[in-house]
């Protein structure tokens, strides 16, 4: 019994060894590894897609990394983001099995980590018709104009007083307090220590799918993860935001609730999709709970996040500032609050946008996908189940393809056509392909009103002291890439 032990413990030693030095020889140049770690030691979390543009400018638009007992690819040129994304799609249309983004998104019940399947197309098409269409965007514009319009009183609030806004804080609240309403049509702004811990849940949730599980490329090292208290913190995440969603669920299956017809929010859409079972598949609870968890954490964090950047890039560069207010000032609505149909012709807000979404895309490395079949990218053949990382915050700061990339110039999509809806890989923050984010449309709305309003209905600048070489772009590890310290301005009329 002792040599059978042994001998399995010899072969689970030796095995990753024979794996790791017979590794297909004509997968992209990459730095090299270790056996059985392989390139995981050489790897700073925090800020991958920095170390990943600098090995491309060693390595090429396409090098390889071994994590763990895993191949990895890393595309960083949008002509390879192309032949990847769309030529071979589907290929590469899978995702990573990842423990923390599993077991928090129901085991793939969701869109975004749910595995390439007959159940993920159709939770996707359902999502894409009954929540992220045209019409049910614009049904959600009086939930948008709401809170943008309360958040503009606090800062008028903050001019007549005199004190320094601190724009970080306001957009992140108003972002979750816009999704809660338009998913689960409640609002925690005014719950005092409510919402408090609601934040701090939600900033622990998303701080956690981007965590590294040294389970997931090297097996048998579980004990690992559970000694760095990550299975524990991922359970308490877990059991906190399930009982969240189902006292949401149940608020809204209570015959007695009521509710405004002419505002069905999300969970009400999903909830009748559920009874009437006009799809292939049974929309669970899980279902439901997986799509919500989406809906919470994707929409909140890059609406916020984009909206940051954008205030960031707009003080730092006056000239541009000036150019977008005078477009907005000199429309011709008068009114006191901008609405969604008069930004519409505003076309250098919306180069301002794009141009923000370039440099400071809110999911530099997009999210990872994995190869279902072997297939040739770049004349080099890549196994099945190769994790794939686009690099797409090299590709939109790519000196081959952008005009001082380093600059922000909104300007340069004035006479382009260029833009971020997965057709032009040059710009691509929201993906491209099957797995592009679906809810472009809603982002770009909360976006354009959020930014109209705050330059339309003030004047910014600098608290005492401070130029505008004062103000950082450092960003915080993560899925999304927020600023790392808060952006305070002084508003003014």
């Amino acid at each position: 019994m002792l040599f059978v032990i042994l001998l399995l413990l010899v072969i689970c030693l030796i095995l990753p060894l024979f794996l790791f030095f017979l590794k297909n020889r004509t997968m992209p140049p990459g730095p090299k590894g270790l056996p059985i770690i392989g390139n995981l030691h050489q790897l700073d979390i925090s800020n991958l897609y920095l170390q990943f543009s600098q090995f491309s400018k060693i390595y090429g638009p396409i090098f390889s990394l071994q994590l763990g007992l895993r191949q990895a690819i890393v595309v960083s040129s949008a002509e390879i983001a192309k032949e990847v994304l769309k030529n071979n799609d589907l290929v590469f249309s899978n995702r990573p099995i990842v423990y923390g983004q599993q077991k928090l998104s129901y085991n793939g019940s969701d869109i975004a980590f749910s595995p390439y399947s007959d159940h993920w197309r159709e939770i996707r098409k359902l999502c894409i018709v009954h929540i992220f269409s045209s019409k049910r965007v614009s049904s959600f514009s009086s939930i948008r104009k709401f809170e943008v319009k309360k958040m503009i009183k606090k800062i008028s609030g903050h001019v007549d007083s005199s004190v320094v806004t601190n724009l970080s804080e306001l957009l992140i609240s108003l972002s979750s307090t816009m999704i809660c309403r338009i998913a689960f049509g409640k609002s925690y702004e005014d719950e005092g220590h409510e919402r408090s811990r609601f934040h701090e849940m939600l900033h622990e949730f998303q701080a956690l799918l981007a965590e590294f599980f040294v389970a997931d490329y090297i097996p048998f090292t579980g004990l690992i993860d559970k000694v760095r208290g990550l299975h524990g913190r991922v359970d308490k995440s877990f059991k906190e935001f399930d009982e969240f969603y189902q006292e949401i669920i149940d608020e809204h299956l209570d015959i007695n609730r009521e509710q405004n017809k002419d505002e069905d929010v999300i969970v009400d859409v999903l909830l009748q999709l559920m009874k009437e079972r006009s799809l292939l598949f049974d929309i669970t609870f899980d279902h439901i709970k997986g799509v919500l968890m989406n809906m919470l954490v994707a929409a909140t964090d890059t609406t916020s996040a984009t909206s940051v950047w954008a205030m960031t890039a707009l003080i730092k560069n006056p000239r541009v500032m000036k150019k977008v207010q005078e477009e907005i000032r000199n429309s011709e609505s008068k009114k006191d609050f901008l609405e969604e149909d008069d930004i519409q012709n505003f076309y250098y807000l919306k180069a301002v946008i794009k141009e923000t979404l370039r440099l400071y895309l809110p999911a530099p490395l997009l999210v990872s996908r994995e190869s279902r079949e072997k297939c040739t990218i770049g004349g080099y053949n890549i196994p099945a189940k190769t994790i794939l990382y686009v690099n797409a915050w090299a590709i939109q700061r790519d000196h081959n393809v952008w005009k001082n990339p380093e600059e922000f110039y909104p300007e340069r999509f004035l006479e382009s056509s260029i833009n971020f809806l997965g057709k032009d890989f040059e710009l691509i923050p929201f993906g491209a392909g099957r797995r592009i984010c679906p809810g472009i449309s809603m982002a770009a709305a909360s976006l354009e009103l959020i930014l109209a309003n705050l330059l339309y209905s003030f004047d910014w600048k600098l608290p005492d002291g401070l130029m505008e070489e004062d103000i950082d772009t450092q960003m915080l590890p993560g899925i999304t890439q927020h600023k790392k310290n808060p952006l305070r301005l002084v508003a003014y009329k």
